[in-house]
């Protein structure tokens, strides 16, 4: 999107896009817009759908229980769908706002959670965490909001794989794989559609690694000598896919 409208206020909103619309906000983000921010008639924001790219737009009305926005102009086209698939095992509530964060600014499109034997977190709320994609979309100026996938077992999630990611390949942080280069590995992907998989804080059981690694669409790396915490494994690993094989090339 074009830095020249960086100052104002970003919203995601379900409703198609187009000159002329009406777009009604709901309570939270009229609050936020109106009694937060103090915006009133004729001021500026922009709102995303995933759809419709970015579009400039003008309050019509600025009731603090409903802000009314009328789409002036699109200012960015809409970018195509990101195909990154990214796993993680679930971490307690703040490490894991951070890492549901951090996976959407650096370009996954579609995240799920996978129950794995050492899994410090048992429920997920996904209301929550897709809050906080979309939070960290409107924050960084990304027009695509991941898909949440509902939690899955790890082994549900490998009985299903051939079947649900037909021709994706497995990428998964393995602190038990020698300490090789990570960046050659995924260079040989090259091409080819990748998902990252990220254990929880204990990592994968020897059950768990033994079956991964059994696996012919699975392919393992080395994320350095060092042990490194989920969330900062998550960060590490989707920053090497993306500057050898994604598009940060």
């Amino acid at each position: 999107m074009p830095r020249t409208h960086a100052s104002l206020p970003r919203l995601f909103v379900d409703p198609d896009l187009a000159a002329g619309a009406e777009i009604i906000l709901n309570k939270e983000q009229s609050l936020y817009l109106a009694a937060v921010l103090r915006k009133s008639v004729g001021d500026e924001v922009v709102v995303f759908n995933g759809r419709d790219g970015a579009w400039l737009a003008r309050l019509t009305a600025d009731s603090k229980k409903s802000v009314a926005l009328e789409p002036v102009e699109q200012i960015a086209p809409q970018t195509p769908r990101l195909d990154l698939w990214y796993g993680f095992a679930p971490l307690k509530t703040e490490r894991l706002d951070y890492v549901v964060q951090k996976a959407t600014e650096m370009g996954v499109g579609t995240m799920q959670p996978v129950l794995t034997r050492f899994t410090q977190v048992g429920r997920v709320k996904h209301d929550k965490l897709v809050a906080n994609a979309i939070e960290a979309a409107e924050q960084c100026e990304v027009l695509n909001v991941p898909v949440v996938a509902p939690e899955i077992t790890l082994d549900h999630l490998l009985d299903r794989w051939p079947e649900d990611h037909a021709g994706r390949r497995l990428v998964f942080a393995d602190e038990g794989e020698p300490s090789s280069s990570a960046l050659a590995t995924l260079q040989s992907l090259a091409g080819e559609r990748v998902g990252l998989l990220v254990g929880p804080e204990g990592g994968f059981s020897d059950a768990e690694r033994e079956r991964l690694r059994g696996l012919d669409f699975v392919v393992p790396i080395s994320l350095g000598p060092r042990i490194l915490r989920a969330d900062t494994a998550a960060v590490a690993a989707l920053a090497l896919i993306q500057a050898s094989i994604g598009d940060w090339r």
